[in-house]
């Protein structure tokens, strides 16, 4: 898995636990396109708490049935395939943010023993 060490692109989606693509979890979808597309790593997080684009607070309560969280969605892989995942994620969505950092891959470990 060495191809893996060096540097590479952090792409962050935030997006709100609601958010939905014809009815299903909109992190569902893009987790699902991550595959497709071969993505290299990808890890949603959900929030405690955030303020989101209309200045709303969206925070747990255990007393609400409708629990309005911030998601965070972080992709890792190159710049070629973070670009290409890109497209197709800005298209499906509707509100939302998205940031790209570069960052130093200094060690990947995975049961496969094969080395690509």
């Amino acid at each position: 898995m060495k191809h893996y060490i060096g540097k590479r692109k952090l792409l962050r989606i935030y997006i709100g636990s609601e958010d939905k693509l014809d009815g299903k979890p909109l992190w569902e979808v893009l987790l699902s396109k991550c595959k497709e597309n071969s993505i290299a790593g990808a890890t949603v997080y959900k929030a405690v708490a955030g303020i989101g684009a209309h200045s709303e607070l969206h925070s747990f309560n255990i007393w609400s049935l409708n629990q309005k969280l911030p998601l965070v969605i972080e992709i890792i892989d190159t710049e070629e395939k973070i670009d290409s995942f890109l497209d197709s994620a800005d298209k499906i969505i509707e509100e939302g943010l998205m940031t790209i950092s570069e960052v130093d891959v200094v060690s990947y470990k995975h049961s496969c023993k094969e080395d690509f």
